[in-house]
């Protein structure tokens, strides 16, 4: 493969560089003991895997819904708060400050072990830009507890839409300079890199356990294990 011919490296947070998932259950988890825990023999049972994911898609529906135009925009503080309130009615918590500390789980997720490292490193040879959902104040919160070093955090909510919409890929193609091709975004989310890519940026695909996988007809630039493999793509050593 030709080497990429990159002026900035844009990463995608959630799921990316830090694991979702752990920090949501850890906030989950602290609801206890309303929440009852997963057993083989009690499928509809409240536990954390069924309330996680009635959290995630949650999210998901309604990060949908407005950037199709079916509801107007809301910061994804507010749409944490929802996910909060409709985990703790599934798990029977009615304590106010229990909810408020759940929606607050979103902002407190512990980095990949590579991730820390793993920027540094790239950071020495591009400037850094961070793309993420989360509003601007959970972006600030997000990236004090995981320890992100970034030259340029940038939230959704600059454009008051969620990815995929281009409108926020063009964010940092905006803050960047240099054209899109000549930016290259990383995620573990192939339907994030597909955003990316039809604004014209370059893609490179992270592998995480919580991310979405390429699928066979998708054609990104990069396929990373890790970010000390796409460091070394990249030729960082």
């Amino acid at each position: 493969m030709a080497e990429l011919a990159i002026d900035a490296v844009v990463f995608d947070v959630l799921g990316t560089l830090v694991d979702e998932p752990a920090g949501l259950r850890a906030g989950i988890s602290a609801l206890a003991p309303f929440s009852a825990p997963d057993a083989p023999d009690a499928p509809d049972a409240p536990g954390t895997e069924r309330l996680l994911l009635l959290w995630q898609r949650h999210i998901e529906r309604e990060q949908r819904r407005i950037v199709e135009g079916d509801r107007p925009y809301l910061p994804s503080d507010a749409l944490d708060r929802e996910a909060a309130e409709v985990v703790a009615r599934a798990a029977g918590a009615e304590d106010p400050d229990a909810v408020e500390s759940l929606a607050r789980a979103a902002r407190h997720l512990p980095p990949w072990p590579d991730t820390v490292a793993g920027l540094a490193r790239l950071a020495e040879h591009f400037p850094l830009i961070g793309l993420s959902n989360a509003s601007r104040t959970a972006l600030l919160e997000l990236n004090a507890h995981a320890g992100l070093r970034w030259h340029q955090a940038l939230s959704a909510e600059d454009a008051r839409t969620y990815k995929p919409d281009p409108a926020v890929y063009r964010l940092a193609v905006t803050v960047a300079g240099p054209p899109p091709e000549r930016l290259l975004m990383v995620a573990a989310h192939a339907w994030d890199l597909r955003g990316a890519q039809a604004l014209g940026l370059r893609t490179a695909y992270v592998a995480r356990p919580v991310g979405d996988p390429p699928a066979s007809s998708d054609r990104f630039d990069l396929y990373a294990k890790d970010l000390a493999d796409l460091a070394e793509q990249l030729g960082v050593f």
